[in-house]
């Protein structure tokens, strides 16, 4: 029997079916509100309202929980590896041994990009953020791959689905390269996902490149954790984008676009700028005292999260990243490296941070991370970008077979002039 709860408006007392899903809180079917009562919702931000049904991602903020298709995401992160979570999110299971070897093959062997599309990236100015690059790179791609932007037929899908996988990395590290002034360097098919991309990245014409596996596997993690996280600004960018019909390469050059926000995928590059703004560890009980002041305008960038109250699951797997990359390379005396170390303890004894539930985040290690890795803060929403790819993918696939799915359409509560009458600019 459908569980329904009632609505008293004035007169009128609306019945409103109660959805319920695998895990969290039930849902209130509000798509009638407005035909029934001649009113709507006003929900800021959208916190209070499911805009679709998903089997992806499932976050609990409360208890620090995050599942990609029921599989936690540190269990995935230990055990898997980066295209094997492309594979899960993407089609719902774990693949076989046999299904990983095909859809690792039919990405590697898609990285190269068409030789035009290289021409591109000379017509930014040459200190041009590494994110707009990308962002007009990935938007172009539906010039030139016409053969898979029909998104009725599942096969194209598909196809697009692992273009956009395997060729986001190699615009990533051409913007790089354009970003910092060296030759592009092409993808190689002998070397794994996130291997490749550091070639990529650092190798030069000049001398071989070697791969250190523990940064690539660091790396690779780093790329699982980012993935997806369920309807955030960028994702819910992308399915809007998306329910208009827009093809996929478009839909996630929006989602790209959305994740530049600081308040977004730039809050670790924002959280390295204020280790460096504190500059030293005999100046953070300054910085702490100020963080505590609510009349000061300073906020520490990297502690809590809008929606885990708990720990962040990510940034424990984060933690140990971070320590085994500066392990591995033997970074012992970079001050900035020391400002967070100390901030990082005291964030985890001091009753303030406790209560107030301000944990370091995924973004305050990543940050540490991809700085020790020698990327500059310019290419940390990028790297952000590159592995949510997949998560925008999925979600864009998963919106597209909803047969529920209707062009998005938020309303507005009008509070603007009331009716006026035009008058003439002679009169005015």
């Amino acid at each position: 029997m459908t569980e329904t709860g009632k609505l008293k408006l004035d007169d009128k007392d609306l019945e409103l079916k109660i959805e319920e899903g695998t895990f969290g809180p039930k849902v209130l079917d509000i798509a009638s509100l407005y035909k029934e009562s001649g009113m709507f919702t006003y929900d800021p931000g959208f916190t209070s309202t499911a805009s679709c049904k998903s089997k992806i991602t499932y976050i609990d903020g409360d208890a620090g929980i995050l599942l990609h298709r029921g599989y936690p995401i540190d269990e995935l992160a230990d055990n898997a590896d980066f295209l094997e979570v492309c594979y899960l999110l993407l089609f719902g299971e774990l693949p076989t041994a046999t299904q990983k070897e095909d859809f690792d093959f039919r990405v590697t062997h898609h990285t190269m990009i068409h030789e035009q599309l290289t021409r591109l990236f000379t017509g930014f100015r040459r200190d041009a953020h590494p994110m707009a690059i990308i962002c007009g790179a990935v938007g172009a791609m539906s010039a030139f791959y016409h053969d898979s932007i029909d998104i009725t037929d599942p096969h194209k899908r598909e196809i697009a689905s692992v273009r956009m996988i395997a060729k986001i990395p190699t615009i990533a590290a051409m913007a790089y390269k354009y970003h910092v002034g060296e030759p592009f360097v092409y993808p190689r098919n002998d070397l794994g996902y996130a291997a490749n991309f550091l070639h990529m990245c650092f190798a030069t014409p000049c001398e071989e490149y070697k791969v250190n596996p523990i940064l690539s596997r660091a790396l690779d993690r780093i790329f699982i954790l980012h993935a997806d996280h369920e309807q955030n600004a960028s994702t819910s960018t992308v399915r809007l984008a998306g329910s208009s019909g827009a093809n996929p390469f478009a839909c996630i050059a929006a989602g790209i676009a959305c994740l530049w926000g600081p308040a977004h995928g730039g809050a670790n590059e924002a959280a390295l700028n204020m280790l460096e703004e504190i500059g030293s560890v005999d100046r953070i009980p300054e910085y702490i005292a100020r963080a505590k002041d609510r009349d000061d305008p300073f906020r520490l960038m990297g502690f809590g999260h809008r929606v885990y109250k708990n720990y962040d699951p990510r940034a424990k797997i984060m933690q140990k990243t971070c320590h085994e990359v500066l392990g591995e390379l033997g970074i012992k005396d970079d001050p900035l490296l020391d400002v967070a170390m100390e901030l990082e303890k005291i964030a985890l004894t001091d009753e303030y941070f406790i209560e107030k539930k301000l944990y370091p985040n995924i973004d305050f290690y990543s940050g540490i991370t991809l700085k020790a890795l020698g990327f500059p803060t310019s290419m940390f929403t990028v790297l952000f970008a590159l592995a949510r790819t997949v998560g925008w993918i999925a979600q864009w696939n998963e919106m597209i077979e909803d047969p529920e799915q209707r062009i998005g359409r938020p309303r507005q509560l009008y509070t603007g002039a009331d009716k006026r009458d035009f008058v003439p600019v002679s009169e005015r």
